[in-house]
């Protein structure tokens, strides 16, 4: 018959948290040895992008305290958080955002500089500018 393992720790089922392997001592009993988690490679925290990030090792997150803090993170805006290309594509979005509100207020400014020309010339058409008659009598509505 085959030897059985119980496990010491945690519940009784196999889950990910509770992964033992079968170890024969050298007294002869089958013992579980119990295995760490594997660690995922730190990604891009930008919405659908994923892309693992660059010069972070693969950790647990209790492993990343003994880590020295130039290995955690990257030199750059956002470094160890996004990757190059969002930080990138962040940047030129800015860029584009605030070449396109000095856009909107030079056209915006234009605009109002051409409307007061407008009213400007319509005050001198009423008030008898360039269209009116020099010098002449007021004349009343009889004639």
């Amino acid at each position: 018959m085959v030897q059985r393992i119980t496990y010491t720790r945690r519940h009784p089922w196999r889950t990910k948290s509770n992964r033992a392997t079968a170890v024969k001592t050298p007294g002869g009993r089958l013992v579980a040895h119990y295995l760490p988690k594997k660690p995922n490679n730190p990604k891009c925290g930008d919405k659908g992008c994923q892309i693992q990030l660059n010069g972070i090792p693969a950790l647990r997150p209790k492993e990343y305290r003994n880590v020295p803090q130039r290995q955690r993170t990257v030199s750059r805006a956002y470094g160890g958080n996004l990757c190059g290309q969002c930080v990138r594509q962040r940047i030129v979005r800015a860029f584009l955002i605030e070449e396109q509100k000095i856009v909107k207020s030079v056209l915006r400014h234009r605009e109002l500089e051409q409307k007061a020309k407008a009213a400007a010339a319509k005050k001198t058409e009423k008030k008898g500018g360039k269209g009116a008659k020099k010098g002449g009598k007021k004349q009343n509505k009889f004639g």
